[in-house]
């Protein structure tokens, strides 16, 4: 019973580990690079930025350190490398789905410029048959 509500901790752990570091991770992104809303209202709020993402990082470390001691007690040196590689694996499928995304909301938008460009351009044709039948 015991080696079993162990697991299931630690797995809780890891869930918030994982879950943490990419809340982490999107608000140093964020941070870096602020929308042009954000920019405009939170001028003076860099050094709180700045706090928070530090306290952050300290945080992180020390739950990595945590589960890594967990995860040596446990499972010894290989469960840990273990941890490490299906670490870089999840986080490399999250890189490539976000780069697809993006890929995806980039490859709409210019398909809706393209459209409206094509609608301008066919407005405008239509406008200056109009003018010229009006005028004849």
């Amino acid at each position: 019973m015991a080696l079993g509500k162990d697991i299931s901790e630690m797995s809780s752990q890891v869930s918030t580990f994982m879950s943490n570091t990419s809340d982490i991770e999107n608000f140093e992104k964020r941070a870096k690079n602020p929308t042009l809303i954000q920019s405009i209202f939170n001028k003076g709020n860099v050094e709180q930025v700045a706090i928070d993402s530090f306290m952050a990082k300290k945080k992180l470390q020390k739950q990595r350190q945590e589960l890594r001691n967990m995860i040596m007690m446990s499972y010894g040196e290989a469960g840990w490398q273990d941890f490490i590689k299906e670490e870089a694996t999840i986080r490399r499928n999250k890189q490539e789905f976000e780069h697809k995304r993006i890929e995806q909301r980039d490859k709409i938008i210019n398909y809706c410029a393209i459209f409206l460009l094509v609608c301008t351009v066919i407005g405008f044709i239509v406008f200056l048959a109009y003018l010229y039948k009006i005028k004849n």
